[in-house]
């Protein structure tokens, strides 16, 4: 049962999380769209609440008793939903912000525990967690490898990581919510996204990321790697341009998205 949160904590709240992504929405992105954004994100843990049947079902059974550790956490909406189901969560985010917006969530009984860290450097002992959820972050560690290899780590034998990333060879770049060009090199990103009046520095924290590449790591890192749907990703649209892209997609065979999950081999295993 959800807890009842009082007016003026839930008021707390409210004020954290539109100063959080006003800056990040407006300020960082510059959509023009930035308050519908920001208002969608008021009520996050019920946006992740509707994930929570696709988790339960890559995974085959529920989220009741399992241990659970969000990678790039940001304000908690997650793992809120999480605990609703049952798992007992743990969140890190390297955003310091972020996770104090996640210790309030914490005081008003939404459970969780959480740590600013890199995802490079887990604070967790090996075989933690039954489950590693990462949604939208592998694109801005600074080592995708080391991450990918830090998130087995902490698996248990048999535990699964669940991943949702751009794909580099997208014709659409979902934090701006603009059309890209596939692994578009950052100098032209950069005077593309001044032409279109968007602040540029963000682009520099997106590392290009392929199917292909992180499968590799993962199988490397000691998993056997399968597909997994989570999110719709926006784009293609309508019209001659979205035919044009459904065109270039099946094409090269790729997906807008990275989705997969990540099964840790079990001791033994050859």
């Amino acid at each position: 049962m959800r807890p009842t949160i009082p007016p003026a904590d839930r008021s707390r709240l409210k004020s954290l999380l539109e100063t959080y992504y006003t800056r990040y929405y407006r300020d960082t992105l510059g959509l023009p769209d930035w308050r519908t954004k920001v208002s969608s994100r008021l009520s996050e843990e019920d946006v992740e609440s509707g994930r929570i049947p696709k988790v339960v079902e890559a995974l085959g059974r529920p989220l009741a008793g399992l241990r659970v550790l969000n990678v790039g956490c940001g304000t908690g909406g997650f793992n809120a939903a999480a605990e609703q189901a049952g798992a007992r969560t743990w969140g890190i985010d390297a955003s310091d912000d972020a996770i104090r917006i996640c210790e309030v969530r914490r005081e008003l009984g939404a459970g969780g525990r959480y740590a600013q860290a890199a995802a490079e450097a887990l604070p967790f002992p090996d075989g933690a967690f039954d489950v590693v959820y990462c949604l939208s972050t592998l694109e801005h560690v600074a080592e995708v490898e080391a991450a990918v290899a830090e998130m087995v780590r902490v698996l248990r034998p048999g535990g699964t990581v669940l991943l949702y990333a751009p794909n580099a060879w997208a014709l659409y770049e979902n934090h701006y919510k603009i059309f890209w060009l596939p692994r578009c090199p950052r100098p032209l990103a950069r005077l593309y996204l001044r032409l279109r009046g968007r602040p540029a520095g963000f682009v520099d924290s997106l590392n290009y990321l392929s199917a292909r590449r992180c499968v590799r790591l993962f199988r490397r890192a000691g998993t056997t790697v399968a597909p997994f749907g989570l999110v719709r990703m926006d784009g293609p649209g309508s019209g001659w341009s979205g035919r044009l892209a459904r065109l270039y997609y099946r094409a090269l065979r790729v997906k807008p998205a990275i989705q997969l999950m990540a099964r840790k081999e079990t001791a033994g295993r050859s």
